[in-house]
């Protein structure tokens, strides 16, 4: 594949950690052709914070889905942390999915008879780390997260808030490139949201790049970057500070 062109960046000299070129996903519908996404464009660079935004239908999860490696494009370019993802095949895509991007959605996907300790473990017995280092490492993923006390709770025992952060914990107990989140706040109240949002937050800081598909404005107030989907293109690339205060006057006019 040709070098990539980038589109916006998230500062001068940042390394790139997501770069697509025209990067297209069609879907046959019986004998018409649905073209999900069309043409998109975009870098996103290491340690950003960035949100997805677009109403149903707008193409933010079709861009979820080809940047995490969850699907293949029908079209363009997509290079992860310098790899060209096009050229690779099941196997390999699913090694990247494992240790390269961690996965957050909006339902937890925990199971229900397992310790939250044991939850946030389980990616690690494909990462070839040795089963006597596991507890520690999945016990240090949910100190991050703020549950070391809740390790033996199991799901049951535990708040939409609580459960979604050991969903939170076993994301990153793999130590990934990229935290996906898909809609992570759509199945909480709006105090216990903002608590999951302002963890993305502290992540970030950290070091952690972050991207988030919402469509809720509060949520994407906390990004630092906020990129618009309709009709399957990309039709904004924000500030995050500047989308948040527009949205905030948009709310107050319809008021």
């Amino acid at each position: 594949m040709q070098s990539l062109t980038p589109g916006r960046s998230d500062g001068p000299g940042a390394a790139m950690l997501i770069e697509t070129e025209g990067l297209g996903r069609d879907y046959a519908m019986g004998i018409h052709t649905v073209r999900a996404l069309d043409g998109v464009t975009v870098a996103i660079a290491a340690g950003a914070f960035v949100a997805v935004m677009g109403p149903s239908g707008s193409g933010k999860s079709t861009f979820m889905n080809l940047i995490g490696c969850l699907d293949t494009p029908s079209r363009g370019g997509y290079r992860l942390d310098g790899v060209d993802v096009g050229r690779l095949d099941g196997d390999a895509l699913a090694e990247i999915r494992g240790r390269r991007i961690g996965f957050v959605f909006q339902s937890f996907n925990l199971l229900a008879r397992t310790s939250a300790l044991d939850n946030v473990a389980m990616p690690l017995q494909y990462s070839g780390l040795p089963r006597r280092e596991r507890p520690a490492r999945a016990a240090a993923a949910l100190a991050a997260v703020g549950l070391a006390d809740r390790a033996r709770h199991h799901p049951s025992q535990l708040s939409g808030g609580q459960q979604q952060r050991v969903a939170i914990a076993r994301a990153l107990v793999n130590r990934p490139a990229l935290i996906l989140a898909d809609e992570p706040t759509g199945a909480l109240d709006t105090r216990t949201g903002a608590e999951i949002m302002q963890l993305f937050a502290r992540l970030n800081r950290d070091g952690m790049t972050v991207v988030v598909v919402t469509h809720e404005e509060e949520v994407a107030a906390y990004a630092r970057r906020v990129l618009r989907f309709r009709d399957g293109a990309l039709v904004a690339d924000e500030d995050g500070a500047a989308a948040a205060a527009a949205g905030a006057a948009g709310a107050e006019a319809a008021a």
